[in-house]
């Protein structure tokens, strides 16, 4: 039996669409499967219940246990492939669980900074409001 691991991303933000449908992940490990953060779901029940805000970090599923932001980032990492060059480069910049710390923080803002200059609306899954969170 394929065991699933499930990716939580918003779909809207370019840059995190083409992370997502680039990064692979080991056959061994499983199939990897793409949530748009933005359709409604148990899985984001399941996060926004623990408190997480999607704007600020994906999620990944691995059978129970659920990775946020740069955690997530850094267990893709380690799930992934090591095939082609950006999963290589993925591998690398993100093995590290400290380098995955320092950098994920840059990426969110370059993030945040996109949605904003493309005029796409944060997810707000925990209902704050959109000033709260620039």
């Amino acid at each position: 039996m394929t065991k699933q691991v499930v990716l939580v991303y918003d779909k809207e933000c370019p840059a995190c669409d083409n992370y997502c449908r680039l990064v692979r992940i080991r056959e061994d490990i499983g199939d990897l499967v793409l949530v748009d953060a933005r359709e409604p779901g148990p899985i984001l029940d399941e996060i926004t219940a623990l408190g997480w805000d999607i704007d600020q970090g994906m999620v990944l599923k691995l059978e129970q246990q659920l990775y946020y932001g740069s955690d997530a980032i850094h267990m893709l990492s380690l799930l992934g492939t090591r095939s082609g060059v950006f999963n290589r480069l993925n591998y690398w910049l993100f093995k590290s669980k400290r380098l995955s710390h320092l950098l994920y923080p840059i990426l969110r803002t370059l993030r945040n900074l996109l949605l904003k200059l493309l005029g796409k609306t944060k997810i707000n899954n925990l209902g704050l409001a959109d000033n709260d969170r620039f």
